[in-house]
């Protein structure tokens, strides 16, 4: 069931995500050669905490952690560790908050230091795959219509979508309808509406969309051990276009 969301629900979102935004951009400023990412996820619930929220992630269905740190070939969901970031490494920051009721998530894949060109050309399709997906988040569009922007600009650059996780409504909870692939169809699925409020998110990967799950239950790797990314942003869809409430304002 999808929920419409009114402006004032809207609003609390969007304050929910500015926080999002505000300790993604302080990760995003740690990150380098050296740190690991348990500091990043100590620092990213320090933050949380100081803001007055909680950290979304902690505790949902029993992850351990406040933060996903995906490095490399990890897809999604890796566990932050004592791993040191290294030259040349990439890690994907996934990052949640729950605020006065309502839920914020989003995420970003930062570079360390200086990566390879295949590394720096999969941020940049997955980051402008997300881009294509909201400009498609209007209403009389349908959900394959944000689905396919994804999967056309991706396959054009040479990469795969991932088909195993999927974005997501949000709101009061984290999780809800509809499920958005990062694949599909334009023209099919469910019409969007003013009121919706979406987590859009391609993971792409270098080579094959194939992923397998590690040990530990929660990190997603790529199938060939090449490179993952991951870009994340909440989008309300209103009667003036697409909003993205997880940017800085």
């Amino acid at each position: 069931m999808v929920i419409l969301k009114q402006r004032s629900e809207i609003e609390k979102i969007r304050a929910s995500n500015l926080i999002v935004a505000e300790i993604l951009t302080e990760l995003k400023e740690r990150v380098q050669e050296g740190v690991t990412t348990l500091e990043l996820d100590h620092l990213s619930e320090e933050l949380v905490l100081k803001k007055g929220a909680k950290p979304a992630f902690k505790g949902y269905r029993g992850y351990p952690f406040s933060l996903c740190a995906s490095i490399n070939e990890q897809v999604i969901h890796g566990l932050p560790s004592e791993r040191v970031l290294r030259e040349g490494d990439m890690v994907g920051l996934d990052f949640g908050v729950y605020y006065h009721g309502y839920y914020g998530d989003a995420a970003l894949t930062v570079p360390v230091g200086k990566i390879s060109s295949e590394a720096a050309l999969l941020l940049e399709a997955t980051e402008a795959s997300l881009t294509r997906a909201i400009h498609e988040a209007t209403v009389g569009n349908r959900l394959g219509d944000i689905s396919a922007a994804v999967q056309t600009h991706v396959e054009a650059e040479g990469f795969s979508v991932v088909k195993d996780f999927v974005g997501h409504g949000i709101g009061r909870d984290l999780h809800e309808d509809p499920q958005i692939p990062n694949y599909g169809v334009k023209g099919r699925g469910v019409a969007l509406k003013a009121g919706m409020v979406l987590a859009i998110e391609p993971m792409v990967n270098a080579g094959t969309y194939k992923i397998r799950m590690l040990a530990d239950g929660w990190t997603a790797v790529t199938a060939d051990g090449r490179l993952s990314a991951h870009f994340e942003h909440t989008v309300a869809i209103t009667d003036h276009g697409p909003e993205i409430l997880s940017r800085m304002q």
